[in-house]
């Protein structure tokens, strides 16, 4: 199991990913440098897994830093939709990262289906990597329903279309601290810090 001390590299170029990762490390007294920060070239996600894609991520940190690396791969995968975008999901917002298109794109994809579900789920996967050595992932989950029109200008992503269960207000209407330990990627790194322990 690689260490969880000292510096770490967030194996990620979204500023709202490395925030989320930096505020779940920082209790641990670990410091988060991200990869962006580092200059770190972002490699190409060609697994078809959350967890594939976020190994891949995690090893090549590591290995271009010489620190240990957690690195995330997540997404928002919509019942109605057979489980889309899924490990798509940054992809369905294009290279100009334009995710008001890829919430236009989940609803126009639903109502072509004239689908009634609009049960949903954020899955995040969390892969701490060791230079040269081996990696570990752990999974979490945050399930809820999509919402249209998207609500809120807080958060990232798709935030502003997904509500979580048990929630009357989207992610993107949530402060960052009410948010946080609700997210698939707290609920990774509750299990990622059981482990260690």
């Amino acid at each position: 199991m690689p260490r969880l001390t000292g510096r770490l590299v967030v194996a990620s170029h979204n500023s709202g990913k490395v925030r989320e990762i930096a505020a779940l490390l920082a209790p641990l007294g670990v410091e988060a440098v991200s990869a962006a920060s580092l200059g770190l070239p972002e490699p190409e996600e060609t697994e078809t897994t959350f967890a594939g894609n976020a190994a891949l991520k995690a090893r090549a940190a590591a290995a271009a830093s010489g620190l240990p690396a957690l690195a995330d791969d997540s997404g928002l995968e919509v019942v109605a939709l057979d489980g889309a975008p899924g490990v798509y999901s940054a992809r369905w917002a294009g290279p100009g990262k334009d995710f008001g298109a890829a919430m236009r794109r989940v609803r126009d994809e639903m109502q072509a289906r004239k689908a009634p579900d609009r049960s949903a789920r954020f899955v995040c996967a969390l892969a701490l990597a060791e230079p040269g050595g081996g990696v570990d992932v752990f999974e979490g989950e945050a399930r809820g329903q999509i919402v249209w029109p998207p609500r809120g200008d807080k958060g990232f992503g798709y935030d502003p279309m997904f509500e979580p269960e048990g929630y009357a207000r989207t992610f993107g209407e949530m402060s960052h601290d009410e948010k946080l330990p609700l997210t698939h990627r707290a609920r990774a790194f509750e299990k990622l810090l059981a482990a260690i322990k």
